[in-house]
């Protein structure tokens, strides 16, 4: 994996057990992070630890939508076990992209206000 020359990226690599790459991101995630996924248990874990979490197509998880998230989550995880539901979710979309952009920004923003550099 090519990764960017930049001091402030960096490639982890992780063990290859259940989860290890979500374990190692919120072992590492602090309360003024961003973090970007589509994975609803890691979104639930890293907001306990205080950092911002936005799904794929700009929809926040916060502490008062994560319960119905995974409540969805699990109930569509047992209708397509029951061969009810077939496939995943639909493609991104462009006005995915463009609330997912508008959403990381107001984020950005939040944290600079609450936590000013100076």
């Amino acid at each position: 994996m090519r990764v960017p020359n930049e001091r402030w990226i960096s490639l982890e690599v992780v063990g290859d057990g259940f989860d290890a790459a979500d374990d190692w991101i919120v072992e590492h995630v602090k309360p003024q992070d961003i973090v970007i996924t589509a994975d609803i248990p890691l979104a639930s874990r890293c907001l306990k630890e205080g950092a911002r979490v936005i799904g794929s197509t700009g929809k926040p998880f916060t502490d008062n939508n994560i319960g119905e998230a995974v409540a969805t989550r699990d109930l569509l995880s047992e209708l397509r076990g029951a061969g009810e539901i077939t496939g995943g979710p639909p493609p991104l979309e462009k006005r995915d992209r463009s609330r997912f952009l508008q959403k990381l920004d107001e984020v950005i923003q939040s944290i600079r206000r609450e936590h000013p550099q100076g």
